[in-house]
Formats: C-alpha cells, structure tokens, sequence
C-alpha cells in the first residue's frame, strides 16, 4: 500500500480498554479520529462521540495506512494479527504499517516483525509508560524501535499521543526497554512502600512522609503519582499485579539470556506473586504497600488528608 501524506493518514486501532481509549481520544482530539475494533465492542462504541467510527471486524482495517494495537497479553496480540480475519490473515491484503504499543515479549515482537517484513508491512515496537490518567494529562512516554523511516512516518500520531517520543533503536530493542521499565517500576514500589511502613511504624504520618520525599531529591513523577493510593488506600486499577508479574516473568527472563544478575528484581518478583496469593488480583499494583504493612504488624487506615498526584 503507497501510504497518503502525514496529515491524511487513515488510522485503525485495535484495543480500546482503558489505556487504548484514552490515546484513541489523544487522536481524535488532535483531529485524527481512528476506526476502531475492539473485542467488547461497546467500549469502542463510547469512542463514537469523539468522532471515531467503529469496525465491526478487524478485517475492515486492512485498508488503512496505520493501525495501532494496544491489547493485553502476547496471544492476545497474536489472535487479532493472525487469527481468523486477523489483521494479517489475509496475505492478499494489510495496511502500510503496524504500530503495537503492547507490552509482549521479544520473542513474539520478533516473529511479528519477520512477518510483517515478508508482506511489506512496516512494523514498529511502540511500549509504552503510564497509565490511562497519565495519558489523559498528555504524560505518556513511547519507547519506539523498527526502521527509522517508518517511525519518521508516524511519530507525529505518536506526539499526538504522548508526551515523549523516544527513538530507540532497530529491531525489538523498545521490548526490552519497557520490560526494564517495568521491572524497576515494581521495585521502586516496593521499596516505597517499606520506607512508607517504617515511618508510619515510627510515629509519621503516610501523607506528611511521602510530601517530605516528594519534595526531596528522591521524589519523582511516580512517587508523587502513587502518593493517593498510599495515603488513601485506593486501589482503584491503573495497573494490575497479574499483569507486573506478566511483565517481571519477560524481565526475569531476559535477565537470564543476558547473564544478569537480578537480586532486588528476583525478590520483588516474589512479593508481588505474594499479592496475587491474596486473590486481590483486580485492584492496583500499590497493594504491595498492604502485603508489606501486614508482614510489619502495622494496621493501615485511610488518612484524609488531600494530596496532589502531580498530574491535574
């Protein structure tokens, strides 16, 4: 397919869960408005007021110039490329690019790019960091790898998205930089929530606490943006356990076919499977700050205070 110039791009995307709505409405925002597939179909419904239209199979967007996946797990994305009327079933037929934005392996990424290649599909690896509020504020970050000239063609959709843009390499390398991402993401939770522990233990309140380091050297975007879960104990879902513990099994993973030592990640591996055994598997990841006040002998209650995410 000979794709039309950067501002007549056709758009599909795939996947309009919590994360895919948000960016479909970043689009549809900049004036770029996808068709859009997704297996529940009512969640692409809702996107209809922002101007997108909704396909009742993804066969239908085999005529686009671009479509973006944002789904789940590694079958999932394997099932809508190459499942019945998958994106890809059709040799006959694809659209000039791919963009996937999922966390999946490197190993699947691979064999998708090999594919794609062999059709005259351009496929990019396009993970990426935040959440469905963080991409609502314009904060969500790309990790972005596969031939430069096809991300050039499409990084203007990507700063429509997003508020960072980072060209990472060839090939699947951007997998590789979110599964480390992500890794560090669970330990840095981790770890706030012992010291968050330690100082409530002692006598300090979660919310002046976590104000004293947000405001120090050590704070950041992330320990602002969790700061109301800690205080509040809510746990509504940004980011479940079952899908860290998806994500720590691919860094753990790469950890051993590179020959690294990954102690800390190793044991917060284990604590966040130590949630999963609590059955709280539908909440937020930010329950470790619980499992971690139980093994302290520390009964957590919500404190009232109003505290800033960072992101309003």
């Amino acid at each position: 397919m000979v794709m039309s110039s950067n501002d007549k791009l056709a758009v599909g995307w795939i996947g309009a869960g919590r994360m895919g709505a948000a960016m479909v409405t970043r689009l549809a925002a900049a004036g770029v408005a996808p068709m859009v597939w997704n297996r529940t179909r009512a969640k692409a419904e809702a996107l209809v007021e922002r101007g997108c239209t909704v396909a009742d199979q993804i066969a239908q967007l085999r005529a686009r110039d671009v479509v973006f996946t944002m789904v789940s797990t590694d079958e999932d994305l394997r099932q809508v490329l190459f499942g019945g009327g998958g994106l890809l079933a059709d040799p006959a037929t694809a659209p000039a690019i791919v963009v996937d934005c999922s966390t999946v392996s490197t190993a699947t990424s691979a064999k998708i790019r090999e594919i794609c290649a062999g059709r005259g599909v351009g496929f990019l690896a396009a993970p990426v960091s935040g959440n469905a509020k963080v991409v609502r504020a314009g904060g969500l970050s790309f990790a972005v790898s596969g031939p430069r000239e096809t991300y050039e063609r499409v990084v203007p959709l990507l700063r429509h998205i997003g508020g960072s843009v980072a060209y990472v390499g060839d090939d699947d390398v951007a997998r590789l930089v979110k599964i480390c991402h992500n890794l560090f993401l669970g330990v840095v939770t981790q770890s706030l929530a012992e010291i968050t522990v330690l100082a409530e233990k002692g006598g300090v309140p979660r919310a002046a606490f976590l104000d004293f380091l947000n405001n120090s050297v050590l704070g950041s975007t992330f320990t602002r943006y969790k700061t109301p879960a800690f205080v509040h104990l809510d746990y509504t879902p940004t980011f479940t356990p079952l899908l860290l513990r998806k994500d720590f099994d691919l860094g753990l993973a790469a950890a051993r076919d590179h020959d690294v030592p990954m102690p800390l990640a190793a044991l917060t591996a284990t604590l966040i499977q130590s949630t999963i055994g609590t059955g709280r598997v539908d909440e937020d990841f930010a329950i470790l700050l619980d499992l971690q006040a139980r093994a302290s002998g520390v009964e957590l209650k919500p404190e009232h205070t109003p505290v800033d995410d960072g992101l309003e």
